[in-house]
């Protein structure tokens, strides 16, 4: 195994979170991380090792099939609402998902979705999967085969001609990919070539792939492509930061989703803008810069500014506790 996302992993299993070593006595509570990340790949070598990852592998170990239950109809009935497309009118549809039971995460996945959705006109075609954030928990929970569900559903209703994904994802990651760790009880890898398959299998080509998590920058080269917008927290070896169990936001999600992209500016302005001010709060706090990662296809530049004026003209507030000290 590579040293780089060897350690990553095993720094997966030791982020803090909140003390819950029994079960919650509020039911909106997330459960912590208390065990050791399982091993989840096959081989002997790297190499090895490396092609079991890109395939995407998702563990659940204790859930009751009644848990299991209630999370396939809260998704059933989440995807079942997502309103039909207008024929000859470009839609953004936008999916936003927190694939660690860290309440930071499930959190921003929340507002990302709100912020998104009011951006691009899309409240009626807007889905978050995110599972509970210590207030409430009334959402499908996000896991590598909920986003995979979600994905495949969607290029069933978009029009892939014309329509654009609008993906958010936030969690932590390694450099072979971002981490789904929900609890004691469920654990993946979604790695670029997984994601890259699956947006391929449901046929959606126009995408803005925003991924907030640390070493986010190895998706840039795997999913670029004319037709795709791509944003990352960090660069292919770099962790990004704000990602405390307590916070309301990443560095990033901050930064971009919180600020930039309240404003009636561009994408690509937006992320200069998040870019900007990433740095600044790492440089006061001695972080060793994160480097986001932007990639905007010449595809994409000729149907952003369609999906993009359904933007309001009026900047809204950011909301929450600031990820970093202003």
């Amino acid at each position: 195994m590579g040293k780089l996302w060897a350690g990553a992993l095993v720094a997966l299993a030791a982020v803090p979170a909140l003390s819950q070593s029994s079960a919650p006595a509020n039911p909106a509570q997330p459960p912590e991380h208390t065990l050791p990340w399982p091993d989840l790949a096959t081989g002997t070598s790297e190499g090895e090792r490396r092609k079991s990852y890109e395939l995407g592998p998702e563990l659940r170990r204790g859930v009751s099939a009644a848990a299991m239950r209630l999370q396939q109809r809260r998704l059933d009935a989440a995807l079942a609402a997502l309103a039909p497309q207008q024929p000859g009118t470009a839609e953004a549809y936008v999916l936003s998902i927190a694939l660690d039971s860290d309440p930071v995460f499930a959190r921003e996945a929340r507002e990302a979705g709100r912020v998104l959705a009011a951006r691009y006109g899309a409240t009626a075609r807007s889905l978050t999967l995110a599972g509970p954030d210590g207030v409430s928990d009334d959402l499908p929970q996000g896991s590598i085969s909920a986003l995979l569900q979600a994905i495949s559903h969607l290029g069933t209703v978009m029009d892939t001609k014309e329509d654009v994904l609008v993906l958010y994802t936030t969690s932590h990651g390694a450099d072979i990919g971002l981490a789904y760790h929900y609890g004691d009880v469920g654990y993946g890898i979604l790695s670029p070539q997984r994601l890259k398959a699956a947006l391929a299998e449901a046929g959606i080509a126009r995408r803005v792939l925003i991924l907030s998590a640390c070493y986010s920058g190895v998706f840039v080269p795997v999913l670029a492509s004319p037709d795709t917008a791509i944003l990352t927290a960090a660069a292919s070896t770099r962790s990004s930061f704000g990602c405390v169990a307590e916070n309301d936001w990443t560095y990033y999600g901050d930064a971009l989703i919180n600020r930039a992209l309240r404003q009636p500016v561009g994408l690509e302005e937006a992320a200069r803008t998040a870019g900007r001010s990433v740095a600044e709060w790492e440089a006061k706090a001695k972080y060793l810069a994160s480097l986001p990662q932007v990639s905007i296809g010449a595809g994409a530049r000729t149907w952003l500014p369609a999906i993009e004026a359904a933007m309001p003209q009026q900047a809204s507030k950011p909301v929450g506790r600031p990820a970093a000290a202003q």
